[in-house]
C-alpha cells in the first residue's frame, strides 16, 4: 500500500534535512567570535557551574549530559534533530509548503536554528523551557488552570535569567490594561506595558540604588570590546537619571523589536539589513495577530495569552538586550511561542478540544 505524505509534512521534512546539514557544516564555517559563549560553556576557566544563572546552569547542563565531551558536529546532531521534533509535536501548519512571508519567516528561523543548534549553547535550554507552554496550551486541563500555571512555570525559569520573572507581571499588567477601553488598544497595552517595566526598573533604583539596565545592557555595552559588537544598543541619553532610564527602555525596546534605525546605520552591511528585515516582519505579523486577539479575546484566549507573554518579552528586551545580534538569537530560544503564536489558526482544533 503506497505511503501519501502531505505536502506541508514533506516541506518540514525536507527543511529539517537542509538545515541538517547546516548545523552539521556550522562549526567548519563560523568564525571564532560566534562561539564566546561556546568555550565559556565547554572549559568553565571561570568555575561558574553551578545551578543559578545562564552561565552556571548552562556549564552544569553540558556536563551532566556528556554533551560537552563530543565534537561539535555531533552536538549538531543530536540538538537540532530535538528541538525540530519539538516543533513537529507542536504541529506542522497546514499550507507550510505554500510561499508566503509567514512561512519563509519561519524558513529562516530554522535555518537560524540550525546555526544556533550546532553548539553548546543556552538557547538550547531555553527553547526546550519555553516549548512546555504550547503543550500547557494544548492540553486538556482547565482554561484557568493552563494560564496560571503557565506563568508559574515562566516565574520558575527565573532560576536560569533572573529576567523572566519580570514576564508574568508585564504579561498580566498588559491583559488588565487591556480591558480599558483605548481608541488603539493595541499600542495601548503595549504602551502601558513599557510604562510598567518603566516602574518596575525605577523601584529597582529606588530601593537598589542602581537602575536595571545600569546592571546589564549599559555594563555589557562599556565593557565589552567595542569592535566586537556590530550592533550594540545604546541610549543616546545617559540612563543615570530616571528620565534618562525611561527613554533607555523605549528607546531599546524599539532598538530591538522595531530596529529602523539599526537598519539606516548599517545600511551597508547585508548580514545586518536581512536581520533587520526578519526582526520587522516578524514583528509586524504578531502585532497584527495581537490585535486580532485583543478583539476577539473569547475566541482566542490562549493565543491571546502567548502573545502577551511574547510581548511582555520583547518589552524585557528593551532593558536587557546588549545588541540586536544577542536579541535575535535569544528570540530563537523563545520560538517555540513565536512559532505557536504565527499559526494559531492551524492548532485551533486542537486547542477546541480541550476547551
Amino acid at each position: 500500500m503506497r505511503t501519501l505524505i502531505k505536502k506541508n509534512k514533506a516541506v518540514f521534512t525536507g527543511l529539517f534535512f537542509y538545515n541538517l546539514i547546516i548545523a552539521f557544516l556550522t562549526p567548519y564555517i563560523l568564525p571564532e567570535r560566534y562561539f564566546n559563549d561556546t568555550v565559556i560553556i565547554v572549559f568553565d576557566k571561570g568555575h561558574e557551574i553551578g545551578w543559578l544563572g545562564s552561565y552556571p546552569f548552562a556549564i552544569m547542563f553540558y556536563k551532566l549530559t556528556g554533551l560537552r565531551h563530543l565534537p561539535f558536529f555531533l552536538i549538531a546532531l543530536i540538538q537540532f534533530p530535538i528541538v525540530t521534533y519539538i516543533l513537529y509535536k507542536i504541529g506542522v501548519p497546514f499550507n507550510f509548503h505554500k510561499l508566503n512571508v509567514k512561512n519563509i519567516l519561519v524558513y529562516i528561523a530554522l535555518l537560524l536554528l540550525g546555526i544556533y543548534m550546532s553548539m553548546p549553547t543556552k538557547e538550547f535550554i531555553t527553547f526546550l523551557m519555553f516549548c512546555t507552554i504550547p503543550f500547557i496550551f494544548q492540553s486538556n486541563r482547565k482554561p484557568l488552570f493552563k494560564i496560571i500555571f503557565s506563568l508559574f512555570l515562566i516565574a520558575c525559569f527565573s532560576f536560569f535569567r533572573p529576567y523572566y520573572l519580570l514576564m508574568p507581571i508585564l504579561a498580566v499588567g498588559m491583559y488588565l490594561v487591556s480591558f480599558i477601553k483605548f481608541e488603539n488598544k493595541t499600542f495601548s497595552t503595549i504602551f502601558y506595558g513599557l510604562l510598567i517595566a518603566i516602574f518596575l526598573s525605577l523601584s529597582h533604583g529606588v530601593i537598589k540604588g542602581e537602575y536595571i539596565s545600569k546592571q546589564t545592557r549599559e555594563n555589557y555595552v562599556t565593557n565589552a570590546n567595542k569592535n566586537s559588537i556590530n550592533t550594540a544598543i545604546v541610549s543616546p541619553i545617559s540612563q543615570d537619571t530616571w528620565y534618562g532610564e525611561a527613554f533607555g527602555i523605549v528607546y531599546g525596546f524599539m532598538a530591538v523589536n522595531v530596529p529602523v534605525v539599526e537598519a539606516i546605520k548599517h545600511i551597508l552591511s547585508p548580514q545586518v539589513l536581512a536581520f533587520v528585515i526578519w526582526q520587522l516582519l516578524i514583528f509586524y505579523i504578531l502585532f497584527v495577530r495581537f490585535s486580532r486577539c485583543l478583539k476577539n479575546r473569547k475566541q482566542y484566549q490562549f493565543e491571546l495569552w502567548t502573545l502577551l507573554i511574547l510581548f511582555a518579552y520583547f518589552i524585557v528586551q528593551g532593558i536587557f538586550e546588549p545588541d540586536l545580534g544577542t536579541s535575535i538569537r535569544h528570540k530563537i530560544g523563545l520560538f517555540p511561542l513565536i512559532y505557536f503564536a504565527l499559526y494559531y489558526e492551524d492548532f485551533r482544533k486542537d486547542i477546541r478540544q480541550s476547551i
